[in-house]
């Protein structure tokens, strides 16, 4: 395991979108991080049944998603691409279907190499398959095998990053969200998400290693980004969103403790403050993810991605062609304008970073806590701790005290209604244990731990 005790980057204009200590080369030359952005499109398929008889048209289309995808992108003269394939569940409940179809994808992408010399590198993101079950087993079972062997199958056919969306906590989580139980988000993310991901990144880190491939990152979508949305529906408060996304970091960085090298996981939003700890390159989502998802940072996540996505698009036909191809043409649009200022040196990319953070950040306090000022008080506070549990303390400390201050100087915008909100989750924070082992037996006394098993999260 390792730790990180100070910041990669600790400088604020050093934190800026195409630019990473840590850059990662891929097998076709691309260098993430080197001082590009790349598009990396993601894609889904239209609804429709998954199962044997439909398997000849779900081929075809990943055949002609992937074929229009890297047309456009060599039209367009991309420096290089990502592509994503994100499984459906009974693709990774039947492991050789994705491995069939990852094979589908990785074979398109060398034909385009071979006819245009496209540069792209392949991301395998097998579903979390373990929460299908209640409770969830975490370490083994039917769905943690199939997971782990849709990883295996993947990572063998040629997947160069291997990634997940991990649902370790999430069984204390959903709840904790609708009743705005900031010190159980914590428990669920920096206590149970914590002892998941350091089981889970071990054993993702040996498949890698078996194959000589690379483990990227991981997100807290099912917390930090449903927080998110349910603030977007206004069914929870903008500030306790934007409080749990800061939080979530400390979760998503035992990847990086376990070997991961990026690029972080594209709706890993938290990956601003992940990027300063550990100088890794990361993928980042933002008005691009509409298709997917509403957000309030739809400028401010680009202003440090070192690949840019739209997290998961059907393969549906609009006027101009297939919804892939139409955004691999607005994600290579957004990475011109990224890499056109980069070449002019580092004032130009700051100033456009600038202008990407200044045209959220005054309206949303989920939009305010990604400021790379801000990312950068939080990071620190995540290195400074003792522990994870202490660092998740330290982080949501640091968000409320930044929301505060902000909206004090004039300088953000948060409803009337929300204002209590940053006294109640203070106060939470104030009365919270200093001792882990203390903490886990309070939280234990008061969440449902019939939800979950005790002995998977060696509790």
């Amino acid at each position: 395991m390792k730790e990180y005790s100070s910041l990669a980057i600790d400088d604020e204009r050093e934190l800026v979108f195409g630019a990473a200590p840590n850059p990662v080369q891929t097998r076709s030359g691309m260098v993430i991080g080197g001082g590009e952005v790349y598009p990396e499109i993601n894609f889904t398929l239209p609804p429709m049944n998954i199962d044997e008889s439909t398997m000849p048209q779900i081929r075809e289309q990943y055949k002609g998603i992937i074929e229009g995808a890297t047309t456009r992108a060599a039209e367009l003269e991309v420096p290089g691409l990502v592509v994503e394939f994100e499984t459906l569940p009974p693709m990774c409940q039947t492991p050789a279907w994705a491995e069939e179809i990852a094979q589908i994808l990785l074979d398109g992408m060398a034909d385009a190499e071979q006819k245009w010399g496209l540069k792209s590198a392949f991301r395998m993101t097998p579903n979390d398959l373990r929460e299908m079950s209640r409770p969830p087993r975490m370490r083994d079972g039917e769905f943690y095998e199939q997971m782990m062997e849709t990883f295996e199958r993947t990572a063998a056919a040629g997947a160069e990053f291997l990634s997940i969306e991990s649902t370790g906590g999430k069984e204390i989580s959903d709840d904790a969200l609708t009743m705005c139980d900031l010190p159980a988000t914590i428990f669920a993310q920096c206590v149970l998400g914590v002892r998941d991901m350091r089981l889970l990144w071990t054993e993702l880190g040996k498949i890698a290693d078996r194959h000589g491939v690379k483990i990227a990152g991981d997100s807290a979508c099912g917390f930090a980004n449903t927080a998110m949305v349910l603030a977007e529906r206004h069914y929870i408060p903008r500030v306790f969103a934007a409080v749990v996304r800061a939080v979530s970091a400390v979760r998503s960085l035992v990847a990086y403790e376990c070997g991961a090298v990026g690029p972080g996981k594209d709706c890993g939003y938290e990956n601003v403050f992940i990027k300063p700890i550990t100088g890794a390159p990361m993928a980042m989502e933002g008005k691009t993810s509409a298709c997917a998802h509403f957000s309030p940072i739809g400028n401010i996540a680009s202003a440090m991605a070192d690949t840019w996505s739209n997290e998961s698009v059907q393969n549906i036909k609009l006027l101009a062609g297939m919804a892939p191809t139409c955004y691999v043409e607005q994600l290579s649009y957004d990475c011109r304008l990224m890499n056109a200022a980069s070449a002019q040196g580092s004032e130009a990319a700051v100033s456009l970073r600038n202008l990407m953070v200044d045209s959220d950040a005054r309206l949303d306090p989920q939009a305010w806590v990604l400021r790379p000022d801000v990312a950068l008080k939080v990071a620190h506070a995540i290195v400074d701790a003792p522990d994870h549990y202490r660092a998740g303390v330290a982080a949501a400390a640091t968000a409320i005290e930044s929301l505060r201050s902000a909206h004090e100087a004039g300088a953000l915008a948060i409803d009337e209604r929300e204002l209590t909100w940053l006294d109640t989750m203070e106060g939470a924070v104030e009365d919270l244990p200093d001792a882990e082992s203390d903490f886990i037996d309070d939280m234990l006394a008061q969440v449902d731990t019939d939800k979950f098993h005790l002995e998977d999260y060696g509790l």
